[in-house]
């Protein structure tokens, strides 16, 4: 059987493409950005904007600290 190929037309719907997760572990991740921080790494702003999942507990914890910190 000869393969057929499909004419696209730009009227169907094409699906936005989800990139791929990777799971690490959280002090892999402070370790690394905490490091990029330091040393004021421009790559860093390249990502400001995105948004990252997290536990909800994790969640709580990191809103309290940021009501409860020096200067806030």
């Amino acid at each position: 059987m000869r393969p057929r190929l499909k004419l696209y037309t730009g009227e169907q719907d094409c699906g936005a493409v989800e990139e791929p997760q990777v799971k690490v572990r959280l002090g892999e991740v402070c370790a690394a950005l905490a490091d990029a921080t330091r040393f004021r790494r421009t790559w860093l702003t390249d990502f400001e904007d995105d948004e990252i999942q997290v536990s909800e507990d994790l969640y709580e914890v990191l809103s309290a600290y940021w009501q409860l910190r020096p200067g806030a």
